[in-house]
């Protein structure tokens, strides 16, 4: 695909060849270019999904990086434009500007341990770091993923997380804010997997998304437990619009998230989390 931004307000047709219900109002679908291109991104990146008639939104790339020829993408229903993106059919089409954005600096983990930090659906835009991590596997000291959800109902990706829990070459762990029906797992934040992980605080990247409270405080785990603040990296993912930098509605401080970020070194905006204004 050409530049990002050569032609910014093109959307491309991408046809749906799959659709998966993730959660009640969450849904994974596979698109496929109409004109039958390859479809190159990195991990973190992210996509303006066109609904024709309707408008568009900024989704986070969620598949496996190394799959050229397929785009996943997870979305849950929370607006007008997501909600009709969750109502298309398989062979439906959508228009797709992209990808946009500054990725996960996954080799930046090489021979450190990585430690992965989800909440919610925060773990989709993870999710393609993850894949290159487990493809890049020898590249790394210990690989770590927590999650957090509000029940169990609520775990996206579920079937895939126990696959990843049953590798010996990772180490995974769940909790959820409520348990109900036969959950017998960790309860509780996810703050509290951070407290008793098995990782060397001293040579560790940690990548984490989620709301942003939860991001917050996991940033703020993560340094009790010796993680240097430039080792860890937050996906901001706020108000974006074209995806360019061109509308300025992104903008947050000094930065605009779409060109910036979303990922960002944590260090260059932890004065600014906390600042309510912004």
């Amino acid at each position: 695909m050409s530049g990002p931004c050569s032609d910014p307000m093109q959307p491309r047709p991408f046809r749906i060849t799959k659709v998966r219900k993730e959660l009640s109002d969450t849904v994974t679908m596979d698109l496929e270019p109409v004109d039958g291109g390859a479809f190159a991104y990195l991990p973190g990146q992210f996509n303006m999904l066109y609904v024709f008639g309707t408008g568009e939104v900024p989704i986070s790339i969620s598949g496996d990086p190394a799959e050229g020829s397929r785009l996943v993408h997870t979305i849950r229903a929370v607006g007008a434009v997501s909600g009709a993106l969750c109502s298309v059919k398989k062979g439906g089409v959508v228009g797709v500007r992209g990808p946009y954005g500054m990725p996960w600096p996954v080799e930046v983990g090489h021979g450190h341990d990585l430690v992965f930090v989800a909440g919610g659906v925060g773990l989709a835009p993870l999710r393609p770091a993850i894949y290159q991590a487990m493809h890049d596997r020898a590249k790394f000291g210990r690989v770590v993923v927590l999650y957090g959800a509000r029940t169990p109902d609520d775990i996206l990706f579920r079937k895939e997380v126990e696959q990843w829990r049953s590798r010996f070459d990772l180490e995974v762990a769940v909790t959820v804010d409520r348990a109900v029906g036969d959950w017998n797992g960790n309860v509780g934040v996810v703050t509290k997997l951070i407290e008793r992980a098995g990782f060397d605080p001293t040579s560790t990247v940690s990548f984490v998304c989620g709301p942003e409270v939860m991001m917050r405080f996991a940033a703020q785990s993560l340094q009790k437990r010796g993680v240097p603040a430039e080792g860890i990296y937050l996906s901001m993912e706020r108000n974006m619009k074209c995806g360019c930098g061109l509308c300025g509605h992104c903008q947050w401080g000094p930065h605009f998230v779409c060109k910036d970020g979303p990922v960002f070194r944590y260090d260059r905006i932890a004065s600014m989390l906390t600042v309510r204004e912004l």
